[in-house]
């Protein structure tokens, strides 16, 4: 998207000469290869030579009532790709440099002063917007790249414009050649002509900083009669913004603070004014994370020291409407202190993560739309733990989540149940000691499960947290934990004891998602200090280990049997196990065997002569 954003494109500049005018109309493209295929040219309503036209032409009314009308309309719904195509035909002609063809010059609402010299070279038949303004219009479409292999296309017939790479047709000598060698070859025949120049262009523009608003940085500039436009000496950094201000809609509030506004010259002394813009926040933004690494620094904005042991930040996360604005607003200014040699990193985040929207009855939840949920509302109704888990569990964090009040109900239930887990065996959890046992230590099955379910669940929570940051999946791992503790009966010493450890993890691993609970119920199992200053709890990789596996016996290559083994054999007890089995032994009856392959915990193929 920033690489879009930035728009560096690699062309040619050429001019149309208007016919019978003293006037050339400049253009830029990068498919100087589809020249011959241009049958009009389209001004934005903002280029300069629009008034210089409307003063001769005949319809200057109408092309008057045209530029009011685009003026009226954002930039973004006039260069939306499905956007209506409107203009008006000026009735001048330019000339087309490459075979001095007239073709007709209009005014267009799609083109933007902003991008480019604000006028185009129309081919319709190899650009969608050009071709949807000439079929509205009935302007020519010429195709002068055709699909390779097959039959050269028909501007009459097409439905829509070929905008890939082709062969060469209609385009004079270039007819024939492939666009990887006519896009050089043509371009090198047009600037030794002297009909344009090679040139690179981009879509990015300068940035205007400056805002009528009260909240932002006060542009640290006095203006003095005598002086001109003076910088606040830096001793009498920073200019902080009064708080006595008047708000009125529709007006600069600093413009009104006539006491804060009065402010000496720095360099006559003599009465000035303060400048009234703010910076956009934009500014403030772009390098707030460097100000986090020295916060109490009153005369530094950042130590060398605190920004190079903190920066890059780790993980960024964000919505991707912050890509093309806050997010390359800080890469620029990282690059520019680095350059400067005020921080060695020059990226400011290592990882990006962007959320998706919250949908509700089907649409953007948004106060405009009417469809937001109050989280007063939910938090007096259901508790700030329960919204917390919906919004993580719902959807993975960077798809967009579908609010629902039935899953809001569901995860309060399972929040419930959790609460009751530990309330219905308060005393038993108590008593239970808080050493955990090892997996070799534990020779019931049904507590070796639980053993394994704990540890798996430790694991995979960490995994979803820290690395894939995939919150749902980690929330769906600890109801499966709490299911398989609901259905253990814990009797033993033993059995407390796991028992224990399994609700303590489950409690652990949920903090981060619904704290409050949490906190209450560690307390509540008699821990001092907070669960959130505890240590992650340690993985044990030996309750990850299976008791049991899945063994495949293969003849010559193909699955015979199935059985399952104790984890762990090497391979001579693994075929004696596999061998020793009466269906195997019936597969091998009256056969030579050639060789035998095994792969730990896997497979055993034999290879038989016949």
């Amino acid at each position: 998207m920033q690489r879009n954003w930035i728009g560096r494109s690699e062309g040619v500049r050429l001019s149309f000469r208007i016919d019978g005018m003293d006037m050339e109309i400049e253009t830029f493209t990068t498919r100087i290869d589809t020249i011959f295929g241009v049958t009009f040219l389209a001004l934005s309503p903002e280029h300069p030579a629009v008034s210089i036209i409307s003063g001769i032409s005949p319809r200057k009314t109408d092309m008057a009532v045209f530029v009011e009308s685009c003026s009226a309309r954002s930039e973004r719904d006039r260069a939306a790709a499905g956007g209506e195509k409107d203009g008006i035909d000026t009735g001048l002609m330019a000339i087309n440099p490459v075979n001095g063809e007239r073709v007709p010059v209009w005014i267009a609402n799609y083109i933007l002063m902003e991008y480019g010299t604000g006028a185009i070279m129309g081919v319709p038949a190899h650009d969608q917007r050009d071709f949807e303004f000439a079929r509205k219009y009935d302007i020519p479409v010429r195709p002068v790249i055709t699909p390779p292999g097959e039959e050269p296309l028909n501007g009459d017939d097409m439905s829509t414009s070929f905008e890939e790479d082709g062969i060469q047709c209609n385009s004079g000598h270039f007819d024939g050649m492939p666009t990887s060698g006519s896009l050089p070859a043509m371009t090198d025949w047009f600037v030794e002509n002297g009909w344009g120049v090679r040139e690179i262009n981009f879509r990015l523009r300068d940035w205007l900083i400056s805002r009528q608003r009260y909240w932002g940085a006060p542009i640290p500039v006095i203006y003095c009669e005598k002086c001109g436009a003076v910088p606040v000496p830096e001793s009498e950094l920073p200019v902080e913004l009064p708080l006595d201000i008047q708000m009125k809609t529709g007006e600069n509030p600093l413009a009104g603070a006539g006491e804060w506004k009065r402010a000496r010259c720095p360099e006559c002394g003599g009465e000035g004014i303060r400048e009234t813009d703010t910076m956009d926040t934009f500014i403030c933004s772009s390098w707030y994370f460097l100000r986090f690494t020295s916060p109490w620094n009153d005369s530094l904005p950042f130590e060398g020291g605190d920004v190079d042991y903190w920066m890059p930040v780790d993980q960024y996360i964000g919505g991707i409407e912050h890509a093309c604005l806050h997010l390359i607003y800080a890469r620029f200014f990282t690059k520019f202190l680095a350059d400067l040699g005020m921080l060695k990193a020059r990226e400011p985040f290592t990882n990006l993560l962007t959320q998706g929207m919250v949908i509700k009855d089907g649409a953007k939840m948004s106060k405009s739309r009417g469809n937001v949920v109050d989280p007063d509302e939910i938090i007096r109704k259901w508790g700030a733990d329960t919204a917390r888990l919906f919004i993580l569990f719902a959807s993975p964090p960077e798809k967009d989540l579908d609010w629902s009040d039935q899953g809001v109900e569901g995860a309060h239930r399972f929040l419930q149940r959790v609460w009751r887990l530990v309330e219905t065996n308060l005393d038993g959890l108590r008593k239970a000691s808080d050493s955990a046992l090892p997996m070799s230590g534990i020779q019931d099955k049904k507590s070796r499960d639980l053993k394994r379910r704990i540890h798996y669940t430790i694991n995979s929570v960490t995994r979803d947290i820290e690395v894939e940051k995939q919150f749902n999946t980690a929330v769906a791992r600890l109801m499966e934990l709490s299911n398989a503790l609901g259905s253990f009966s814990p009797l033993t010493e033993e059995e407390w004891s796991l028992f224990r450890e399994g609700t303590e993890a489950l409690i652990t691993c949920l903090t981060p998602i619904a704290p409050h609970i949490c906190e209450e119920l560690w307390s509540m199992m008699g821990h001092k200090g907070f669960i959130s200053t505890r240590v992650w709890p340690a993985i044990d990789q030996s309750a990850l280990a299976a008791d049991t596996v899945t063994v495949v016996f293969q003849v010559n290559g193909k699955v015979r049997e199935q059985m399952d083994l104790p984890a762990g054999l090497d391979p001579g007890e693994m075929r004696l196990a596999v061998l020793s089995n009466p269906a195997v032994a019936r597969r091998l009856e009256g056969k030579e065997v050639i060789k035998m392959i095994t792969v730990p915990d896997k497979l055993i193929n034999v290879v038989v002569k016949g």
